[in-house]
């Protein structure tokens, strides 16, 4: 597929998602979610794909927010559809991935930009990275998810704070609140993503696929997580994975997944 605005490239089993819009600061428009969408359905169906590093072009922004000129006439029903639409297009598919996502926060990362950082497993950011909410500013709330993610991943007094205040935090509070997992110089930034993808990349993509489901299960509604594990952990059992893995271990090898 041809990409009017992100960047796709994939070597050595990682695929390198860019956000392509530099001189929009990277922000989220329908297009673009369209296209990021297809981009990460594309990587994760892709069995050469093992991980995926989402990024934004430039050194100034991740993503810096979504194009408000694209909603700001938005009624009540359309404004619903909006954030329904780009959930399951995008913020959900993404959470939801049987690949790993890392998100190399390059810059600022605002309303949809921090949003779709939070979807992703984990995050590292550049020292110069900025982070918020900042959509009651705007007279609206977060609508792609960041109500429900920023809560789970820094608490909910914190959350509520950021929300309310619209201010943004840097790196080293992002880092102290659990936001973030690393900190990196701009320019080391994508390097140090690539030596965590190796890192998961020596693993079972097999079983990594069924951890992401499991961990996701316990901040579903009406989900028992404990229940998704057990299921999740029971089925390794009959993959080819297990059984390369379990006669390294035995064998004293390292052991060459299938990804199967």
């Amino acid at each position: 597929m041809n990409y009017q605005n992100i960047v796709y490239h994939s070597q050595n089993g990682i695929t390198r998602i860019t956000i392509n819009r530099a001189t929009k600061l990277n922000a989220l428009n329908k297009a673009t979610i369209q296209e990021l969408s297809e981009a990460f359905k594309t990587a994760n169906a892709d069995n050469n794909t093992k991980v995926i590093i989402i990024t934004g072009s430039g050194e100034k922004a991740f993503v810096a927010g979504a194009d408000i000129s694209e909603f700001a006439n938005f009624d009540v029903s359309q404004g619903q559809h909006l954030a329904a639409q780009g959930q399951e297009l995008l913020f959900n598919l993404v959470e939801n991935l049987s690949t790993p996502v890392i998100a190399a926060v390059n810059g600022f990362a605002l309303g949809g930009g921090l949003e779709l950082a939070m979807a992703c497993h984990f995050r590292v950011a550049s020292t110069t990275a900025k982070m918020g909410l900042p959509e009651v500013s705007l007279g609206v709330i977060p609508g792609y998810g960041g109500t429900q993610r920023l809560p789970q991943l820094i608490g909910k007094g914190r959350a509520m704070e950021m929300i309310m205040t619209a201010g943004m935090i840097d790196a080293n509070q992002a880092l102290s609140y659990g936001l973030v997992n690393h900190i990196k110089a701009q320019d080391e930034l994508l390097e140090f993503c690539e030596g965590l993808a190796g890192k998961i990349m020596r693993n079972s993509s097999v079983a990594i696929g069924s951890a992401i489901q499991a961990i996701n299960a316990s901040f579903k509604d009406g989900v028992n997580g404990y229940n998704t594990e057990i299921q999740a952990f029971g089925n390794c059992f009959g993959t080819q994975d297990f059984k390369e893995g379990t006669t390294a271990f035995l064998e004293k090898r390292k052991a060459n997944f299938p990804g199967k």
